[in-house]
């Protein structure tokens, strides 16, 4: 079962920032994964659509200009990253999943990921994931070779077929909707299944006895021991 770093180790340091990007790595993760949105035709790497959460800042991220971003605490001095940092700092010592979030988000990550895999990267080593399945459908024709996850949230047998239909990789659905019949749905139709947000012990062995292909955690120690 795979350890997915969620927005880095944000159970120990602010997420989606080059520091908890670090953390998941010196944890020794495999893979890591981040939220991007489309500002100024650059992705900088943020969970929600407004900052007050997660920096000192305030208002939606597509209203503020990429230097103000830039300029902004996301947690402990650290800035709000662009995703090619992110990349830069991985390094290729983990694999990167990159959530779309926000329009215009495919043509970019798409873009980056070229730039990777021309870099030596393998297509293997990335994945694109969102809710937004239009978003998924983009990026699915822009480029036949990158790996898909079908986010979903609530009951998500349903988008088996959408999985399917995107030759996507792996169905990606809530922890408090996945049970085993769900699990083995998904493998018996050639798909992975990645749960999120897993983070009591209890839960990571129960996803583990199911046969769950990967967990995303605030807690990546957690699921790797």
């Amino acid at each position: 079962m795979i350890c997915i770093g969620h927005r880095g180790a944000m159970g120990y340091e602010p997420e989606n920032t080059l520091r908890s990007f670090r953390k998941a790595l010196d944890m020794g993760a495999p893979w890591v994964e981040l939220d991007v949105y489309n500002v100024e035709n650059q992705l900088v790497v943020i969970h929600d659509d407004d900052l007050d959460r997660t920096t000192n800042g305030k208002g939606a991220v597509m209203k503020h200009t990429v230097a103000q971003l830039r300029a902004l605490d996301a947690g402990k001095g650290e800035r709000i990253p662009f995703l090619s940092e992110v990349f830069d700092a991985v390094n290729r010592r983990a694999a990167v999943n990159v959530e779309l979030k926000g329009p215009n988000t495919a043509e970019l990550a798409i873009a980056e990921m070229r730039k990777r895999v021309a870099a030596g990267w393998k297509w293997s080593d990335l994945l694109i994931s969102s809710f937004d399945h239009a978003q998924l459908h983009r990026a699915r024709e822009l480029e036949p070779n990158v790996p898909l996850g079908v986010l979903v949230w609530g009951n998500a047998a349903p988008f088996i077929k959408t999985a399917l239909a995107l030759k996507a990789v792996s169905l990606n659905p809530a922890l408090q909707f996945t049970d085993k019949a769900l699990v083995d749905e998904a493998h018996a139709n050639g798909l992975k299944v990645f749960v999120y947000t897993v983070n009591e012990p209890d839960d990571i062995a129960r996803m583990r006895a199911w046969g769950v292909d990967g967990v995303f955690t605030n807690f990546p120690d957690r699921a790797l021991s």
